[in-house]
């Protein structure tokens, strides 16, 4: 497969443009919690610990590698290399960069006249789940999904609003900003299992599908409409004549590709969602058990004269 995918060209793989946008957001990470925090609300401020820093980046490589490596070529050739990418861009991502944000950063953010009010809103519990398991539902419809698969400005478009939604999915759990914190642990717990049985039918609807339900892995000209978002219009149109569809990439049918998929998505999600369901968990029995009052410690036996 590895050779094959070479005729699609470097760029086609590796996205160098892309890799540019994302040490760019490195370099401006840097700049504002480093040398020029002052002038971004952080004066007196400490940098990023090094758990901190360890997220961010680790975020910004985990973005690159469903973004901008081969990873992205491959979403659009087989719908398995698609729900990774899902997974991993939507629910793994925003923990990381959420994570890697220093406080006082995200209040200089989020403390605005406009952001505030709109955040405030969009994370009600109820809401934010809603939004993005709606949305992230509707996307994977076959028609709306077919249709972002169709130009550049679909694509980029329906991809952003669905992140954003996934960021304040999580924003619940994860904020660092008290007024923000306001569910209890129990509720959290709650929270994260509703997340993931909302996020099932889409799950359903591709793996016991009878037969394959996109366009764009089964049609000619809907495959290589899809292709034509990562690689160059010049590149594609030499290999038109030569590529016959996706299955010459792939050992599995579109059928088996589609049912793995949507398997590999329910996994990686269970598996994400379980994690922090641990971590909720533990964080809150830890903080229950330091509240138990201890045992006195001056504690003895009563004399015999007492007696």
């Amino acid at each position: 497969m590895w050779l094959n995918l070479q005729i699609f060209g470097f760029r086609a793989l590796w996205s160098p443009y892309y890799l540019i946008f994302v040490l760019g957001l490195a370099l401006t990470y840097y700049l504002i919690t480093g040398p020029y925090r002052h002038k971004f609300g952080g004066s007196g401020k400490e940098r990023p610990s090094g758990k901190q820093q360890f997220f961010f980046y680790g975020g910004l490589m985990l973005l690159y590698a469903v973004k901008g490596a081969p990873v992205d070529l491959l979403s659009h050739i087989m719908l398995t290399a698609h729900m990774i990418q899902m997974a991993l861009y939507y629910i793994v991502f925003p923990i990381f960069i959420i994570k890697g944000i220093p406080t006082w950063l995200w209040e200089k953010a989020v403390n605005r006249r406009v952001v505030k009010p709109v955040l405030k809103f969009f994370s009600i519990p109820l809401i934010s789940l809603l939004l993005f398991n709606t949305l992230f539902s509707l996307y994977h419809l076959p028609v709306i999904f077919d249709f972002a698969k169709t130009s550049q400005v679909a694509h980029s478009s329906i991809s952003v609003i669905i992140l954003i939604a996934a960021f304040i999915v999580w924003w619940p759990i994860l904020s660092p900003l008290k007024e923000f914190d306001r569910m209890q642990p129990l509720t959290k717990i709650f929270y994260i299992f509703a997340n993931g049985v909302l996020i099932t039918p889409a799950c359903v609807l591709i793996i016991f599908a009878d037969s394959p339900v996109y366009a764009a892995y089964t049609q000619e000209g809907a495959w290589l409409q899809a292709l034509s978002l990562c690689v160059p219009s010049g590149v594609l149109q030499g290999l038109s004549s030569a590529i016959s569809g996706p299955e010459m990439f792939s050992p599995m049918t579109t059928l088996e590709d589609q049912q793995l998929g949507g398997i590999i998505m329910k996994i990686m999600q269970e598996i994400t969602y379980g994690i922090m369901l641990a971590r909720v968990f533990f964080s809150w029995f830890t903080t229950e058990s330091l509240q138990v009052d201890p045992l006195p410690s001056n504690t003895s036996e009563p004399s015999i004269n007492e007696q």
